[in-house]
């Protein structure tokens, strides 16, 4: 089993197959990236009908059980999530009504600052607000699985805290490794671990050590080093892929409705355009290559098997059943 915390982008049926033959079992998907309540409606639309025009290779899964299931009829299971909280719009009873539509998995915050907190980027993170409380308290209750990869240190703090069940950094690396503001301090990967939550690792070059884009065998090195950071048991696969992310993709990712000025997010203005995939990840199909890379680097079949699918089976089944 392969089981990846968050892919983005544009999914065709040429990606659904490469994800196929990569052994991926399950990926949490990109809903939206700024949307409001209607715009992320739309979106959930648009999968049911990406789901009926490829039934016989995808499915969309909105439980352990239904992962599982999709494994067992060799078909790839998609997770629903969104990489920001705005279509809750500052209304309680959202989440509820989002978890009734399917969605699993939302960050709490993306690259700004927003009504439930702070983001990475912020040059003062504020903490976790009385509302982001309040929503996380709803997204327990209801199965929803925070996560906290674009979210600043201090809030991401705070959701772990506040949290009542294991809280998720579904895409990004350990900062002792990358430094970069996208990346997770020793302290939060510490503290998400005793939460019982997972970080997945991603491949997105400009968050990632030069040495794990070169080869698989240095990713595995880079999961092994973060397997000393926080533990066999939290850590997993992330890979923050993104398909058919040209330029108009990445200036919305990064820009949205909210600035007219330039934003560079992860790059930088020297980097400003999508960076490669790693060398030694052609296709997202490449990403099965990790199980052998994890057994050269000494993990054994029980270790590998967590790191690759088991860890997040645990904390979903924890926060969605």
């Amino acid at each position: 089993m392969l089981i990846d915390g968050l892919q983005c982008g544009d999914f065709r049926r040429d990606i659904f197959e490469q994800l196929r033959d990569g052994g991926f079992t399950c990926v949490t998907n990109t809903l939206e990236f700024w949307g409001g309540a209607i715009d992320s409606l739309d979106a959930i639309g648009k999968w049911l009908d990406l789901e009926r025009a490829n039934s016989d290779i995808m499915t969309i899964v909105r439980s352990v059980a239904d992962i599982k299931q999709a494994d067992a009829n060799g078909k790839v299971g998609i997770l629903m999530g969104f990489q920001n909280s705005g279509m809750f719009q500052g209304r309680i009873r959202f989440p509820e009504l989002f978890a009734q539509l399917g969605v699993r998995v939302v960050q709490l915050t993306y690259n700004i600052q927003n009504d439930v907190g702070g983001s990475c980027y912020e040059p003062s993170d504020s903490g976790l607000t009385r509302f982001g409380r309040e929503i996380i308290g709803e997204m327990n209750t209801y199965g929803m699985m925070v996560d906290c990869s674009h979210v600043g240190e201090r809030t991401t703090l705070d959701a772990i805290e506040v949290s009542q069940k294991p809280v998720a950094v579904t895409h990004a690396n350990a900062a002792s490794l990358k430094p970069h503001p996208r990346n997770k301090s020793d302290k939060v990967l510490q503290a998400l671990a005793a939460n019982g939550g997972v970080m997945g690792l991603a491949i997105y070059r400009n968050i990632t050590p030069e040495a794990a884009c070169d080869t698989v065998d240095g990713w595995a090195e880079m999961m092994a080093r973060t397997v000393d950071i926080a533990g066999i048991d939290h850590v997993g696969v992330g890979t923050d892929a993104g398909h058919y992310v040209g330029t108009p993709e990445l200036d919305w990712m990064r820009q949205g409705l909210w600035t007219r000025s330039e934003q560079y997010g992860a790059g930088s203005k020297v980097v400003a355009t999508m960076p490669p995939p790693p060398s030694w990840l052609s296709d997202i199909s490449k990403m099965g290559l990790l199980h052998d890379a994890l057994t050269r680097r000494g993990f054994s079949a029980e270790e590998v098997h967590k790191l690759t699918a088991g860890n997040w089976l645990r904390v979903y089944e924890s926060n969605f059943g």
